[in-house]
């Protein structure tokens, strides 16, 4: 159907209207009426989110093979979905980020915050990069792609739809320019840095966005000692830190390719005669360097999730207890720790906890200086505080 036609019209069950009528941006399947004429609407399908009685929640997105079904994108039911609707909110969202950021490089659409569920969109200069992670999003893309045209005029842009997420829609994978051309490396500045990002290929986006408040702080306690950066990707935390004034610096990573753009982000940093790159599997190469009595004045370790599902979560708070104990064991005395998660499914509680027992298994005390999360530029809808996902802690270590 038209996103610019009348909606269809999709009934909550009984007594189940206190969540979204409070500001929520969900509905999920076993909260809505799943009658036979529900089930057979397209995947995808803008509609009007209604209460047993009649009253309007909402207009947004359907889907009804999913767990999340309804994705709320306004709550005035009569709002058009549509390249209007797609340029206001665009618009909005740039305005935060150029108040917050005083050159082009951010997220500039994070979801549910930005009122756009279910879309990322980073912003490397002149090109972008989408990722559209629901049925709804995919159908809605031209209209995004014409709003975007008009809010920026990007010279490119690249949709890297490869994530493992879209399988919980049923979504094909696929990487593709919709723009454009985008070049081999996309040149990313973070405070006077400059870093090769590969957009079509590379982690996330090409580029670690949410961390850059993490690396900032991180990078002058290495000043003067040397830093070790695992699941360094192309280096953010090691060059950051040789800037800062750390004499050299480790980059650690199981990638080929990764660790070549670190190599070029050092030449193009100026700091490539104090920066080595080690491909190596993290745990294994951790070991390697307690075994060898090598120690750092910083230690970062921004591992991918270790718990991408619920029922990793066990699993996966060893892995991180585990990594703790490893990574605590090569930091010199006095020296300081920085390890992250990107597992949204991990508490903020729960992942103190394995940090603290595993720099206790390691035989060694500290302090926690700082608990980091994602930049502003990742902002966090007040009514979804677990999509809060990213959280850091930089300790001292005694």
């Amino acid at each position: 159907m038209s996103v610019t036609s009348t909606p269809v019209r999709v009934f909550l069950l009984p007594g189940r209207d206190r969540r979204v009528g409070s500001g929520h941006p969900w509905a999920y399947s076993n909260e809505i009426n799943m009658d036979a004429a529900t089930k057979a609407l397209t995947a995808g399908e803008v509609a009007t989110l209604h209460r047993v009685d009649g009253k309007p929640l909402g207009v947004g997105t359907f889907n009804p093979h999913t767990l999340i079904s309804f994705r709320v994108l306004a709550q005035n039911p009569t709002t058009p979905i549509d390249r209007t609707f797609f340029e206001t909110r665009l618009k909005a969202a740039l305005a935060l980020r150029e108040r917050l950021y005083d050159e082009p490089y951010y997220r500039l659409v994070h979801g549910e915050a930005d009122g756009l569920g279910g879309l990322v969109v980073d912003r490397y200069g002149d090109i972008v990069v989408i990722q559209t992670a629901t049925a709804g999003m995919e159908r809605l893309l031209p209209e995004l792609l014409a709003a975007l045209d008009i809010v920026i005029n990007p010279s490119a842009v690249m949709l890297r739809n490869d994530g493992s997420f879209r399988r919980l829609e049923n979504l094909e994978t696929y990487v593709r320019p919709a723009k454009g051309t985008v070049p081999e490396s996309v040149e990313v500045h973070e405070r006077g840095l400059r870093f090769p990002a590969d957009v079509t290929a590379g982690q996330k986006t090409g580029w670690f966005l949410d961390q850059r408040d993490a690396r900032n702080f991180v990078a002058p306690l290495a000043k003067g000692g040397r830093m070790l950066d695992v699941y360094s990707h192309i280096g953010g935390f090691a060059i950051a830190a040789l800037k800062a004034g750390a004499e050299r610096a480790i980059a650690v990573d199981s990638s080929a390719k990764a660790l070549e753009l670190a190599e070029l982000a050092g030449k193009w940093n100026d700091v490539s005669d104090r920066l080595s790159v080690v491909k190596a599997e993290a745990f294994g190469e951790l070991e390697r360097l307690r075994s060898a009595g090598d120690r750092f004045r910083v230690v970062a370790c921004d591992p991918p999730a270790f718990v991408r599902i619920a029922k990793e979560l066990k699993t996966g708070l060893k892995g991180y207890r585990k990594l703790v104990r490893l990574a605590a064991a090569v930091v010199e005395p006095g020296g300081f720790l920085f390890i992250a998660s990107c597992s949204h499914n991990v508490t903020v509680e729960a992942f103190a906890s394995e940090v603290a027992a595993g720099v206790q298994r390691a035989g060694r005390d500290g302090r926690i200086l700082r608990s980091t999360g994602a930049g502003p530029d990742h902002p966090v809808h007040p009514r979804l505080p677990e999509s809060a996902y990213l959280k850091g802690l930089v300790l001292q270590l005694d």
